[in-house]
Formats: C-alpha cells, structure tokens, sequence
C-alpha cells in the first residue's frame, strides 16, 4: 500500500483527523492518536499489546515491535509499502478503535 494510499484510508475512518504531533504527521480520533507517520516507508499503530503479538504472529515480515516504552505498550512499526492491503486496514482500523470512545465505535458496528 502506498503512503497516499494509507493516508487515505486512514482519513476515511469515522471522525479520523490530521495534525503533527513532534513533528511528524498523525493521524487522531477525537484527539486520541492512533496511528503516525514517522518514518517513508512505515507508520506507527497503536495497539494493545495482546493485539500487538498476535500482529507480530501474523505478519511477521511487516510488523516490529517500537524499541522502548511505546513498543512495551503496543506501539508496533508497520511498513505498509510491503504489507497487503488486508493487513494494513486491519491493523489501522484495529488501532482507530483502541483510539475511538466506545460511543462512536458502537455507531460504526
């Protein structure tokens, strides 16, 4: 999936904004960040970390653990450009809902 591609998307989930956050480009539901862009060729989800391992099972080859805190916390490395497209909205839209108040995501479902 390309970065426009991903951005897209990413935009297209429920309430989904855009501002920087330390000067990279996130992505926010109702001012809660679930995904950034720190990097060309990958974004930052913000998983839990039980979502995070079985990410890391699954797509192996397109997931990383963020080295630190964050990562211990769920914040997992994507490289969207590799992944399919399943995999990335799965994990965008998974990391939209930890973000989003439950009243908003119980309207989506």
């Amino acid at each position: 999936m390309t970065r426009e591609e991903l951005i897209a998307f990413a935009l297209n989930l429920p309430e989904a904004t855009e501002s920087a956050h330390f000067e990279r480009r996130a992505f926010r539901v109702r001012g809660r960040i679930f995904m950034t862009l720190p990097g060309g060729d990958y974004c930052v989800v913000r998983l839990k970390p039980d979502q995070q391992k079985m990410a890391l099972a699954i797509a192996p080859d397109v997931t990383v653990v963020v080295p630190g805190g964050w990562g211990e916390r769920g914040a997992t490395r994507l490289y969207h450009a590799a992944a399919d497209d399943r995999t990335v909205h799965d994990l965008v839209q998974q990391a939209w809902k930890n973000a989003a108040p439950k009243s908003l995501i119980s309207k989506e479902e």
